[in-house]
């Protein structure tokens, strides 16, 4: 939806970063635009706003900027700057509800936001997600194009006397029942993200002598953020040592996992996009970054333990 109300054509670019799920990218190229991949930063995971300015160029329609493990990107430069190079900026806050910038919700700074409620969230409905709108030229649109294209919205306010096709659109209403299930999600949320944060900080506190040793590095977070504890991760030394501790969790009957394989080492990648500049931090993070357990009623005791003993081993 943010793609059609953007407006992107054939041959429109739009910065984004590689280190990021393939919905990202895939919204855009299905309208024919060109994703371009901008390093990120080695502290948050998040786009480098300093690579960005000379990422611009005339063909150049929006900034996506994506909040990794629901910690804020620096939204005040973001939002100059796409003032001053009068660009679209687009959260993708998938991964950020509740949590904040600045005091400031994250998906409230820019002129489009999205929310994924993907069963891997804090708050989910096993699929689906929701479209924030910030700037009110796209909300008459926003609600054709949800609609299949037609305007029956207005219909059902009252407004038309019979409803008809109108523009671009598909079906993107989720049904009653999952609807149901969610709007329970979400009466729940602030209960659901204090017993996330409280896992994130039991892993931050009893993983931090690893870091002190200099084994590990836990995640940073800028005082200018608050965060809904959605991801913990820990970066590891290297690529050969992940995969170790991954088997050696496993052995323990401890999940882990990585994220992400970067957008542009990928087949659709190199086939739909371009990048600017080799990438190396995200190459990096990505070959590095572990994501432990966390789920709601975790208790990540053992999780710790084991992590001290793969390292004392």
């Amino acid at each position: 939806m943010c793609a059609l109300l953007a407006g992107i054509k054939p041959g429109d670019e739009i910065i984004m970063p590689s280190f990021t799920f393939v919905s990202t990218a895939n919204a855009f190229c299905l309208r024919g635009g060109t994703p371009v991949f901008v390093d990120i930063r080695s502290d948050t995971m998040n786009l480098n706003e300093k690579l960005l300015e000379s990422a611009v160029t005339p063909k150049t329609k929006a900034i996506v900027a994506v909040h990794y493990a629901g910690v804020a990107c620096d939204m005040v430069f973001l939002q100059s700057l796409c003032k001053k190079s009068k660009l679209l900026l687009i959260e993708d806050a998938a991964q950020a509800l509740g949590s904040e910038y600045a005091g400031k919700k994250l998906g409230t700074f820019g002129d489009l936001a999205t929310l994924s409620f993907h069963e891997t969230k804090n708050v989910i409905s096993g699929e689906g997600g929701a479209l924030l709108i910030n700037n009110d030229t796209f909300c008459k649109r926003a609600e054709i194009i949800r609609e299949k294209g037609t305007d029956r919205t207005s219909f059902q306010r009252g407004e038309r006397e019979k409803y008809t096709w109108q523009d671009l659109g598909s079906s993107y209403l989720p049904g009653e029942l999952i609807a149901a299930f969610l709007y329970a999600q979400l009466n729940s949320i602030q209960k659901i993200n204090r017993s996330k944060l409280e896992i994130w900080h039991g892993y931050y506190d009893g993983l931090k002598s690893l870091e002190k040793n200099g084994k590990i590095r836990l995640p940073i977070i800028s005082d200018l953020c608050s965060h809904n504890g959605h991801i913990f991760y820990i970066l590891v030394e290297n690529e050969k040592t992940r995969t170790e501790l991954i088997k050696y969790l496993n052995k323990k009957g401890i999940h882990s996992v990585f994220h992400y394989i970067p957008l542009h080492s990928s087949p659709a990648g190199i086939k739909y996009c371009r990048k600017i500049g080799n990438l190396s931090v995200t190459e990096d993070i990505s070959s590095r970054l572990l994501r432990l357990p966390s789920w709601v009623g975790l208790s990540n005791n053992r999780v710790i333990k084991s992590i001290h003993e793969f390292y004392s081993k």
